[in-house]
């Protein structure tokens, strides 16, 4: 994606190369690439994997990446890279992994797995879209520093919120390292960071959960200054003695505030609160 569209170039190959080892690449791996942009990641992607397929939704560096791709192979490690015009927020990922080009036997044997310099503006919908069912291995996106902050808060703190509680209930978050705004072609006016999202084994919710969990924890945060007893009671509809009797079933203080909940208290809260007509949905 060009400017226009919110992306800045990286190009410094060291960087680059450190992006490529947090997906720990494979020979047989195939990786779905967001916005790829003039294939600086690409170029250091596609030798270590065995597919790649790359979303890139301006038209003219599709096709000039397309290009490249056919008369360079020898820069790209002769590997398959499958170049895919069109919105990485509306394509559907996991059959782009399992399409004719690819050899079945990378998909069956292999889960996908998903790596970017993605636009700031559209971070948040392509972290929700990349923990939706069914999940890759993993995923290494390079973010606004602020927003990896966000991502990888503990509770307690004052980043600490929807976001965070939403994204550590299905995965395991690192925030890898920082890339000053410099390394940017055109420089952004903040710096970013690599933040690497491993997909827990035992997530505290499940995939059909994921919308109401994300819409209550959404209410809940909202209220961040109320008292939870207070504020549960805002934003559920539920009686003074109910939500009282739920948090005293898991523990909590009503007096505490949403921001030093861990995401298994905040899980446990949902699964209670859901069980009252009224409470909080999608």
């Amino acid at each position: 994606m060009g400017r226009r569209l919110g992306q800045h170039f990286l190009t410094d190959p060291a960087i680059l190369d450190r992006i490529v080892d947090a997906i720990d690449p494979g020979p047989d791996d195939v990786v779905i690439e967001i916005g790829p942009g003039k294939g600086t990641l690409t170029r250091r992607l596609a030798p270590r994997v065995g597919h790649v397929v790359a979303i890139e939704k301006d038209a003219a560096l599709a096709q000039q990446l397309r290009e490249e791709c056919r008369v360079k192979r020898e820069e790209y490690g002769h590997a398959q890279v499958t170049i895919v015009e069109g919105d990485a927020l509306t394509l559907d990922w996991t059959r782009l992994t399992a399409a004719p080009t690819l050899p079945s036997s990378l998909y069956t044997l292999h889960a996908f797995k998903v790596i970017g310099n993605i636009p700031y503006y559209i971070t948040s919908p392509l972290i929700e879209k990349a923990l939706t069912t069914p999940l890759p291995s993993v995923i290494v996106f390079l973010v606004q520093r602020e927003f990896a902050g966000r991502l990888t808060a503990a509770p307690g703190g004052k980043e600490y919120g929807a976001l965070s509680a939403g994204v550590q209930a299905i995965a395991r978050v690192e925030k890898l390292f920082v890339v000053r705004a410099g390394a940017f072609h055109p420089p952004p006016k903040v710096d970013s960071a690599v933040v690497r999202l491993t997909p827990r084994k035992d997530p505290t919710v499940r995939g059909d959960e994921h919308p109401r969990f994300r819409a209550f924890l959404a209410a809940v945060f909202s209220q961040r200054r109320k008292q939870l007893g207070r504020a549960l009671r805002g934003v559920t509809g539920m009686s003074k003695e109910d939500v009282l009797a739920v948090l005293d079933g898991i523990g909590i203080d009503p007096a505490s505030r949403a921001e030093v909940l861990t995401v298994d208290q905040l899980t446990s809260l949902f699964r209670r609160t859901q069980l009252f007509p009224d409470s909080v949905t999608e």
